[in-house]
């Protein structure tokens, strides 16, 4: 006897799914599979009238993404300055920036992503390391002595360098001289990132971001920009 065809069709869905049957006994019934996102239109169909009706469903709540840019203002020392917490007058002092990472941090509920630091100056660096006041001190001298201050450095022969905007064909009088400045700063870079995870800098235990300044005393911007889901 000829078999017998039922198709369904599943709602909003272009897949069929049909079964065969026979008066008599032959090859065992197939069934076609609904294609993924037929699945998940019907997932959500399913959510929706759920809803309707007041009843709950499992689904999380959907994240949002944020972008958040913050200048970090630090005002550092030099050898016209005082002492900082891990710094001496002589140009290069060293400061813990983390806790102004973390300030801004807290402000975009930001849960899941990373967060970018960028020192904006070039006679500074960024770097993540132990803030611990001695080790602050063994960094510093160890720069000075490895780019010397005193070196002849073609950067500072100021009657052989093109005088740029906005100065008027001549040099301020306090136009630093400060090439090892720059070559510390290439050295040891510019820029860090710094994994968020729950809400958290992912740090180690005596792990900081660790502003540098070179050239100092100035004030210094570091640009901190985060990113991901709250």
């Amino acid at each position: 006897m000829p078999s017998l065809t039922v198709t369904r069709r599943a709602p909003g869905c272009g897949v069929a799914a049909s079964r065969t049957r026979a008066d008599h006994p032959g090859p065992r019934s197939t069934r076609s599979r609904a294609s993924p996102a037929c699945n998940r239109r019907a997932a959500r169909a399913a959510r929706a009238r759920a809803a309707s009706q007041g009843q709950t469903t499992t689904s999380q709540a959907v994240s949002s993404y944020v972008a958040h840019y913050e200048d970090i203002v630090v005002e550092t020392v030099g050898p016209s300055g005082g002492v900082a917490k891990h710094g001496k007058p002589g140009g290069i002092a060293l400061y813990d920036i983390t806790p102004q990472v973390r300030s801004i941090l807290d402000k975009t509920g930001v849960k899941e992503g990373v967060v970018n630091v960028v020192s904006r100056h070039t006679t500074t660096a960024l770097t993540i390391n132990e803030c611990e006041p001695r080790l602050m001190d063994d960094v510093r001298q160890f720069l000075a002595k490895l780019v010397p201050a005193s070196y002849p450095y073609l950067h500072n022969d100021m009657q052989f360098r093109d005088i740029p905007v906005p100065f008027k064909g001549v040099w301020p009088d306090n136009e630093p001289i400060n090439a090892h400045s720059h070559i510390i700063g290439m050295l040891l870079g510019q820029s860090d990132s710094v994994p968020i995870h729950e809400g958290k800098l992912v740090l180690g235990t005596y792990q900081s971001i660790i502003f540098v300044e070179l050239d100092g005393p100035r004030t210094r911007k570091v640009g901190c920009q985060i990113l991901g889901l709250d």
